[in-house]
Parts: structure tokens; C-alpha cells; sequence
């Protein structure tokens, strides 16, 4: 089975926070991100029972969250920091958020900015760009916002704050992206009203406690997919994975770059789409253009995917991601930088780049940026390497994927 999805973790966690009574979260990932949400919820006030993969939370409601007594430590978790700011804009107290030194390099006025308009007081480092974030909540009123970029971080974050709103908040989005609250918030009881990129709420709702399983992450299981298809002879299923179409981008570039993968037994477990994965090794992959409406659906497997891209015949273009450069690292210069050095022919764009295929990867000193999807990325690039790849700040995988180089040598060996 795929490692838990980390999306989904983090906002079972919080919903059950503010639900109503008890709920019982089973397959939680156990990463530093969903973890970092989980302690920011204790201290908060909320009750949590941690088994292990399986957590107990104590739901304290939405307006019976209590002031923290220091600085809420978010670590290196985006998700948590912008989620967060939305539920505290609607409680009266004043919380300080804040994060490592990657965190507080990653922009905040996305969320700052209509939280504000909605009536929260908050103020962060830079001219309101930047963490830490000082918020004073209070009433909300309810707004019509469209969001610049495309963001499950910043559309989540709004659809929290709109919970607390007086009146119906709409969030308009340029291009649909990960739709993991609208999914998982009404199984707390909450109504969302979705029409193509178009979201609506009521202020006022309550959520109820109840019960979440954590399917497997797409986006962890991608770098199996993608080192299985790049070795002539493997043959890899993984099994329980979320294929949320807003999450799943990359399975429909590959079967376009003439990639075999087979997606079978497929079910739905606590409102997401799961099945299980096949994709075998050894076939002749084409380059691929990508751009637009594309980016957002595969926006997490931009590294890997350019790593497949090396072995392909042709060129690979990927334009419109510039929203790659203000991920844990500045994930188009990292992976044009770090393939480059193992001999990869790398054009850099403002928004994205384009990598010419059918090279000889040669193995070398690689650095992972603090990133964990490019040290994973690089992993599979050093499988197909000739020689030996050493990648420096492994421990960065930890973010998402504990345990990743462990099952990765297991299936290599």
C-alpha cells in the first residue's frame, strides 16, 4: 500500500478539531507536515489520543478553540500554516504562526490579503508577505474572491474562514485545484457547494465528529510508478492509492508519453476515489508538452515527471508552473541545476523548463535543496544513472515519506 496521503491527513486532523464530539482518524501519516498540524492542534486546546497510525481526536468545536500560551511552531508545513490562519481569523484570540527557515521564505499575502478584507487583524514579517503571521480573529463577514493562482492551500484556508462568516462565501478559481476539503469537510457534517471552479458556503455551519481512513498518496506512490517504468524489467502495483482527478495529472502525461500502467479495483473510501496501480518497465517513452490547466493536477510530481522526461525521445516542455518557485525549495532551478550535473540538458523558463531527452545520466554528487520530493526525485534519477549518485540532505523526505529510501532499496535490490 502507498504511503497515507498527506493532504488528507493534515485536514482530517483539523476538521476533527473543530467538529463537534469524537472522531476517529485511521491510516494517519506519521510525516513531520501532518504532525506539525496535529501538534499545532494540541495547542490549541483540542484533545488528541495518538495510536500510532490511528488518532482519537476530541473535537472542541468551532468557537470553543482555546489561545495558545506560546508561538504555534507550523515546521515546514505550508498546509498547516495557511489552513490554520484561515480557522484562527474567526476565533477572538491572538495566535503567533510560524515555521522553519524554509516556511517563513514561502508567501503568505495570498491568504493574508482576503482574510483581511474578510475583517481578521493580521500582520507578518515583510510588509504582510512573509511568516511569522500575527493574527487577532474575531467576526468575519462573508466574501466573493477569485484567486489569483491556482492553490488547494489558499482555497482551503478561505472555505475555513467562510465557516465562521456571516453570510456565503464564494471562492473563484482560475484552474481547479486539489479539492480534498470540498470532499472531506462534508463528512464532518458541512455543506460546500461546488460548480466547476466555483466553491459557495454558508457561515454559522457546525461539523459533527466522525470517522476518516486516510487513503494511500498519489504523490509519494508516483516515484515507484515512474522508477518502474524506467527499468526495463520491473513490474510494480501499488495498491490503495487516492486518484482523486484533481491529484492525478501525472498518470495521464505518462500513458501520453506511451508509458503501460493499468488502474484497477477501483472504490471510494471516506469521499475519495482509491485502486490499485500497475505500471510495468520498458517502454519507449515520447516527449510531452504541458501547460495551463495541466499544471495544477500534477503540480507535487513536477520534479519526478522531469526525470522522466531524461529518458524520453524528444523534448519535454512544462510552461505555467511558476508557482514552483516559491515551493520548499525553488523546484524548477533545483531539478534544472541537479540534472544538469548528472549530465541532463536542461533549458530554465521563468515558468518552467524544458528537458531534452534520451540522455546519459551519469551518477555525481546531487543536493536536495531541504526538498523532499526532489531528494526522492533524484533517487529514481540515480537508478538509471550510470555510476555512483550520492544525495546530499536525505533527511528532508521525512517531511512526507519516512521510511522512503528503506522500501526504495528493498524494491531496487
Amino acid at each position: 500500500m502507498a504511503t497515507p496521503d498527506k493532504s488528507i491527513s493534515h485536514r482530517a486532523i483539523l476538521f476533527a478539531s473543530l467538529a463537534e464530539g469524537k472522531s476517529g482518524i485511521k491510516n494517519f501519516l506519521r510525516a513531520a507536515d501532518p504532525m506539525s498540524t496535529l501538534d499545532a492542534c494540541k495547542a490549541l486546546g483540542v484533545e488528541i489520543d495518538d495510536r500510532g497510525s490511528d488518532i482519537i481526536v476530541i473535537g472542541k468545536g468551532m468557537h470553543a478553540l482555546q489561545e495558545p500560551f506560546d508561538v504555534v511552531d507550523c515546521g515546514n508545513s505550508g498546509t498547516t500554516i495557511r489552513l490554520l490562519a484561515g480557522v484562527l481569523s474567526g476565533n477572538p484570540f491572538f495566535t503567533v504562526l510560524t515555521g522553519d527557515a524554509s516556511l517563513r521564505k514561502r508567501p503568505m499575502a495570498r491568504v493574508i490579503e482576503p482574510l483581511t478584507r474578510m475583517g481578521a487583524q493580521i500582520t507578518a514579517r515583510a510588509g504582510n508577505r512573509y511568516p511569522p503571521i500575527c493574527i487577532k480573529g474575531g467576526p468575519l463577514r462573508a466574501i466573493s474572491y477569485a484567486v489569483p493562482v491556482a492553490s488547494a492551500q489558499v482555497k482551503s484556508c478561505l472555505i475555513l474562514a467562510g465557516l465562521y462568516a456571516d453570510g456565503t462565501t464564494e471562492i473563484v478559481e482560475p484552474e481547479k485545484s486539489r479539492d480534498h476539503t470540498e470532499r472531506l469537510l462534508p463528512a464532518f457534517g458541512a455543506v460546500i457547494n461546488v460548480h466547476g471552479l466555483r466553491v459557495t458556503l454558508h457561515g454559522g455551519q457546525k461539523l459533527r465528529g466522525t470517522e476518516v481512513c486516510v487513503p494511500g498518496d498519489f504523490s509519494s506512490a508516483a516515484f515507484f510508478i515512474v522508477a518502474a517504468l524506467l527499468c526495463p524489467h520491473a513490474d510494480v502495483v501499488v495498491r490503495n492509492v487516492g486518484i482523486n482527478p484533481t491529484r492525478t495529472g501525472l498518470l495521464s502525461v505518462l500513458r501520453d508519453m506511451g508509458a503501460s500502467i493499468e488502474v484497477s479495483n477501483v472504490r471510494e473510501l471516506s469521499g475519495e476515489p482509491v485502486a490499485d496501480i500497475h505500471c510495468a518497465g520498458g517502454a519507449e517513452l515520447k516527449a510531452v508538452s504541458l501547460s495551463g490547466e495541466q499544471i495544477p493536477s500534477l503540480i507535487d510530481e513536477f520534479p519526478i515527471l522531469c526525470v522522466a522526461a531524461t529518458q524520453a525521445e524528444g523534448e519535454t516542455t512544462i510552461r505555467g508552473a511558476g508557482e514552483l518557485r516559491v515551493k520548499e525549495s525553488d523546484r524548477i532551478s533545483s531539478m534544472a541545476a541537479e540534472l544538469r550535473k548528472m549530465g541532463a540538458d536542461v533549458i530554465e523558463y521563468e515558468d518552467g523548463l524544458t528537458v531534452r531527452g534520451r540522455c546519459r545520466l551519469v551518477g555525481t554528487d546531487v543536493e536536495s535543496h531541504g526538498d523532499h520530493r526532489i531528494a526522492m526525485a533524484m533517487a529514481v534519477a540515480a537508478l538509471v544513472a550510470e555510476g555512483k549518485t550520492t544525495i546530499r540532505g536525505v533527511s528532508s523526505v521525512n517531511i512526507s515519506f519516512p521510511g522512503f529510501f528503506e522500501l526504495f532499496t528493498k524494491l531496487t535490490a
